[in-house]
């Protein structure tokens, strides 16, 4: 395995990723009274956009920095706004058509489907390979977050809600893979992208609708609690997108509806229960399987340019004028090379099996 251990540092940024998006359910039933959920959504991703630009402008401040990043290119705008459109439009709208027709109980159940959809089409469109010790990890963490969503009561549906619901979880399967597909350009620049391109679309959908804005209070907030929720939570997603694949990120990932359970402990005074408890330890069993996973065999690189944030690890070697700061980013090749080690679904691995 490289030195670096990708796995590892991948799984880091998809629980980090996980545990401040798990601040959302809380934070948001604390900002919800008197606002509508649209314009709260568009409110929180706006903030996430709005803090990333700030960072991208601190970083362009920095004298003499080294270029560690790839920029977007002209050609990612088309799935860009494939992201944006099925993230950060499709997926909230038919979620609230969903939860309209539905009961709570039944819509967090079905929500838990986004998960194994980003799964199945990563595997199955997307190239990207689960041995069945990293399937069996994931399905343990997935079952975690359906125990842990589970609260006895109406479970109530029609077949308009289901479908909506499904719908909304099928758009966001297809924005988790679609971001795989940029995870090599620079994560700030494709999280601030996406936060301001979701923002725009709920505020604009908002007032369309005709829902009111909150107070100025409540927007600063809403903001605030974006950047981190959001925002930086997004730009982890896409490392660890980056670093595991969108398969075993969405695994990772999956673990967030406990999080927001712990937080909901301290902020809002409610408690952890049995179901808590046995979730997390079943979550936490799928998180160990997944670590210490290890997938290792012959296989081939075929050549390949690119550019892309990299060390000169065994997959890249190639010479520069000069002095090298490390990592760094520039327009490279990859001869053919045919290797042993342990690795993952990154980009440099999409192989058949």
């Amino acid at each position: 395995m490289r030195a670096d251990r990708p796995p590892v540092s991948g799984a880091f940024y998809g629980l980090a990723a996980a545990a401040l998006f798990g601040l959302n359910a809380p934070i948001a039933k604390l900002l919800l009274p008197g606002v509508d959920p649209l314009p709260l959504a568009g409110l929180l991703y706006s903030g996430g956009g709005l803090g990333l630009v700030a960072v991208g402008l601190a970083r362009r401040a920095e004298p003499g920095a080294v270029v560690r990043e790839t920029a977007l290119q002209r050609a990612d705008y088309g799935v860009l706004l494939a992201i944006i459109v099925a993230g950060g439009f499709v997926g909230p709208v038919l979620m609230l058509v969903g939860l309209q027709r539905v009961s709570a109980v039944f819509g967090s159940l079905l929500l838990n489907l986004e998960a194994p959809f980003t799964m199945f089409l990563a595997v199955t469109i997307f190239r990207e390979h689960l041995g069945r010790y990293e399937a069996g990890g994931a399905a343990l963490v997935i079952l975690g977050a359906t125990i842990l969503s589970f609260v006895p009561g109406d479970m109530s549906s029609d077949a308009g809600g289901m479908a909506a619901l499904t719908g909304a979880c099928l758009s966001w399967a297809i924005d988790n893979n679609l971001t795989q597909r940029l995870a090599l350009r620079d994560p700030v620049a494709v999280a601030r992208a996406k936060m301001i391109g979701a923002g725009m679309l709920s505020l604009g959908l908002a007032v369309a609708c005709g829902y009111a804005m909150p107070a100025t209070g409540r927007i600063v907030a809403a903001l605030v609690a974006g950047f981190g929720i959001y925002g930086v939570s997004v730009v982890f997603a896409v490392e660890a997108l980056r670093r595991l694949g969108a398969a075993r990120e969405a695994a990772y990932f999956a673990t967030a509806p406990f999080v927001g359970a712990a937080v909901a402990v301290p902020l809002l005074g409610e408690r952890l229960g049995v179901r808590e408890l046995m979730a997390a330890a079943i979550m936490g069993s799928g998180v160990v399987a997944l670590l210490r996973a290890e997938h290792a065999h012959p296989h081939a690189h075929e050549a390949l340019e690119h550019d892309h944030a990299h060390l000169h690890d065994e997959h890249h070697r190639h010479d520069h004028d000069g002095s090298v700061e490390e990592p760094h980013a520039h327009h490279h090749v990859h001869a053919p090379l045919i290797h042993t080690h342990a690795h993952v679904s990154d980009v440099h691995h999409r192989h058949r099996h």
